[in-house]
């Protein structure tokens, strides 16, 4: 099958056999890899014999060694930061790398009730038969629980507080109590779950004292500095590049360069030397959309151009990123793009092709 996008433990499946030949230390129990061969898997680095593994995370490798430790507890992972902090990524890498399986997913939102959780039924076969384990439906998490691997939750805060605080037992006991068979699934060994929290959603459903304590938080930043930040940017648009085979050249350095260097100057609300304070727009500016930005570029440059992007293929993407809210935004978009990038050394393409769009 040509899909459009492999899971982690498919798509870097020679990285984790490499791995897993090297590995030496201690397993905890039903992982495949120990807790120092996932870190590498996250952070890459070369192994003994000298295969190179490609780094998933680029950051603190230091959050990411407290993420795996958390987990050989039990005491649940919650990642949590600003939208595009690569959450759902790290979440995703780590389960592939300690379970083998990152499919174990389970989607909240506002509407995700109990039965996503903790188990449904086939009411055909409810009806017909009345309540058998054959008419159960398992979830991710059951499933989870029963082979000892990662459950992943996405986005915790978006489930209302009532279904979230259906984890409470699954945590603290390692049990799904199903009383209308009067039974229950207990945890294998190995069993935990990563759930996922975005910090612009505080105050939507804040979880419960109660469910914070079955959780170990580890907060993941913005890139710290506008290298790292580059550098995140040109692998992944590298990698989707590659996998949604794009007829293009690979974009100049220099364009991610100011693409980045135009998202950190109005998320910090100060030019890059200082002297300049800048109004910040009402999105979040993160990496993610820096990464999408420069996908929509090569789109348009592989089929509405000579197949090298350029300023004006990046100046739509630009402005949809910045101009969410179109009063309030759009004057702050305005009055950077003539006081910053209009005097900028180097910038008269991208402020002329911005300026036409606006």
């Amino acid at each position: 099958m040509n899909l459009i996008r492999q899971h982690a433990e498919v798509q870097f499946s020679e990285e984790l056999a490499e791995l897993k030949k090297q590995d030496t230390g201690h397993l905890p129990p039903n992982w495949l890899l120990t807790p120092q061969a996932v870190v590498t898997y996250l952070m890459g680095g070369k192994l003994k014999n000298g295969f190179e593994v490609s780094p998933k995370y680029i950051g603190d490798r230091r959050l990411m060694e407290i993420a795996v430790a958390t987990l050989t507890t039990d005491r649940a992972l919650l990642l949590y930061g600003l939208p595009g902090t690569a959450k759902s990524w790290v979440s995703e890498h780590i389960t592939a790398a300690i379970s083998g399986d990152s499919t174990l997913l389970i989607q909240g939102t506002a509407g995700t009730g109990e039965e996503a959780i903790r188990y449904g039924w086939n009411y055909a076969r409810l009806l017909a038969e009345g309540p058998t384990e054959k008419a159960l439906v398992t979830t991710p998490m059951m499933t989870a629980m029963k082979n000892g691997k990662i459950a992943r939750i996405e986005e915790l805060t978006r489930i209302s507080a009532d279904v979230q605080d259906t984890l409470i037992t699954v945590l603290s006991e390692k049990t799904m109590p199903i009383p209308e068979l009067s039974m229950e699934v207990q945890a294998i060994r190995g069993f935990n779950v990563i759930a996922t929290a975005n910090n612009r959603d505080k105050g939507v459903n804040e979880l419960s004292g109660a469910l914070k304590r079955r959780f170990n938080t580890v907060i993941l930043p913005l890139p710290d500095s506008a290298n790292e930040e580059v550098d995140i940017v040109r692998r992944r648009v590298a990698s989707l590049a590659k996998s949604l085979e794009l007829p293009v050249q690979a974009p100049a350095l220099q364009e991610i360069e100011r693409i980045v260097k135009i998202f950190r100057e109005l998320r910090n609300g100060v030019t890059e030397d200082g002297k300049t304070k800048l109004k910040s727009p009402t999105g979040s500016l993160s990496t993610a959309e820096a990464i999408s930005v420069v996908n929509n570029g090569l789109a348009l440059a592989a089929h509405f151009g000579d197949g090298n992007m350029n300023a004006q293929d990046l100046a739509a993407g630009i402005m949809g990123a910045i101009v969410k809210d179109p009063v309030q935004d759009k004057i702050v978009w305005k009055e950077y793009l003539e006081t910053v990038i209009k005097s900028r050394e180097g910038w008269k393409d991208i402020y002329r092709a911005c300026r036409e769009l606006s």
